[in-house]
C-alpha cells in the first residue's frame, strides 16, 4: 500500500496527487510514468510523473478526471492508501544540450512537461514554454514553469490572455522569429498530433509522450501497442516518448476510442451506486 500525502484540485477537473513512495522517488527521471490503482477493484492506469522529491520520498502526478478510476482518485484524501503504485516506468526523455527547446503542454500535460522543461534548462538549453488552456482559470503551475523558462506563452480561448489561437498557430508564429531545435509536446492526443503536424513541414524534430490504453506497464500485455515508423512499438517500454512525425496518429485515435462507451457506462454505474439521488 502507498500512502497519499496530498490530493488537491488544481483547476476544475484536474487534480494533483502526491504519493509517498521512497523507492520510486529515488529513481524518477523526466518523461517517465507510474501505474496506479485507486482501490482493490479499480483498474491499473498510467499517470505521467509531474514532479518528485527524493529526500521526502514522494512522487507527484497531475491527472484529468475522465472515467471511473480517475473519479475514484479525485475523492481520495491525505492519509488514504492505494493498493498499487508502480514505477518509475518507461524510458526517460532524452536530455542534453540541443539549443532552443519549445515545450508545449495542455491539460494534464502542463504538469507532465514540467520536469522535462526543468531538465532541459539544467542541461543548458534555452527553454520556451507554450501552454494551451480553454480559459484562464484552467491554467496551473504558471510560476513553476516560468521559473525554468526563458520565454513563456499561454494560448487561451477567452480574452484573459493576448493570444486566443490554438497552440499550432502560436507555434508557427514563434518559429518565424526564433530558431527552434526541438519541440516537446505533452497533453491530449489531439494536442500532440496538431503540434506534430505543425512542425512536420518545418523539419523540427517533435517529441510526444503517447498515452494509449495500458494495463501492466511492463510490455507483457501488449495493450499499449502503437505504430511508429511503420513498426509496432509498446508505449510502456519503448516510450512513452516518440518522434511525433513517425506516429500513426489515425490508428492511435481509433484505438483510444475502443472502450469509450464501456467507460461511460462504468462511470454512470459507479456514480449511481455510490452517490444515489435522494
Amino acid at each position: 500500500m502507498a500512502k497519499i500525502i496530498r490530493r488537491e484540485r488544481l483547476v476544475p477537473n484536474l487534480h494533483l496527487l502526491e504519493i509517498e513512495a521512497p523507492q520510486v522517488a529515488r529513481k524518477c527521471k523526466p518523461g517517465q510514468f507510474v501505474i496506479i490503482m485507486p482501490d482493490e477493484r479499480g483498474e491499473r492506469i498510467p499517470l505521467n510523473i509531474a514532479d518528485w522529491d527524493s529526500e521526502k520520498g514522494t512522487v507527484t502526478s497531475v491527472f484529468l478526471v475522465v472515467g471511473t478510476s480517475t473519479q475514484k482518485l479525485s475523492i481520495l484524501k491525505s492519509g488514504d492508501e492505494v493498493p498499487v503504485f508502480v514505477g518509475p516506468l518507461g524510458k526517460q526523455s532524452e536530455i542534453k544540450k540541443f539549443g532552443t527547446i519549445l515545450c508545449a503542454g495542455g491539460c494534464y500535460g502542463i504538469g507532465a512537461v514540467y520536469p522535462v522543461a526543468r531538465a532541459m534548462k539544467e542541461a543548458g538549453n534555452k527553454v520556451i514554454s507554450l501552454l494551451d488552456v480553454k480559459a484562464n482559470y484552467l491554467l496551473y503551475w504558471e510560476d513553476k514553469l516560468k521559473a525554468v523558462s526563458d520565454e513563456f506563452f499561454v494560448s487561451s480561448r477567452d480574452s484573459y490572455y493576448d493570444c486566443k489561437e490554438f497552440i499550432p498557430k502560436v507555434l508557427k508564429d514563434v518559429v518565424k522569429t526564433t530558431k527552434i531545435d526541438r519541440v516537446i509536446s505533452y497533453g491530449c492526443t489531439y494536442l500532440m498530433y496538431t503540434c506534430s503536424e505543425a512542425t512536420r513541414p518545418l523539419g523540427i524534430k517533435t517529441i510526444v509522450s503517447l498515452n494509449p490504453i495500458m494495463l501492466d506497464g511492463t510490455g507483457m500485455c501488449g495493450a499499449c501497442r502503437v505504430s511508429v515508423d511503420e513498426s509496432t512499438k509498446f508505449a510502456c517500454v519503448d516510450g512513452p516518448d516518440f518522434d511525433g512525425h513517425l506516429v500513426d496518429w489515425q490508428e492511435l485515435f481509433s484505438r483510444r476510442k475502443s472502450y469509450f462507451d464501456d467507460e461511460i457506462q462504468s462511470l454512470c454505474y459507479w456514480e449511481k451506486e455510490n452517490f444515489p439521488k435522494s
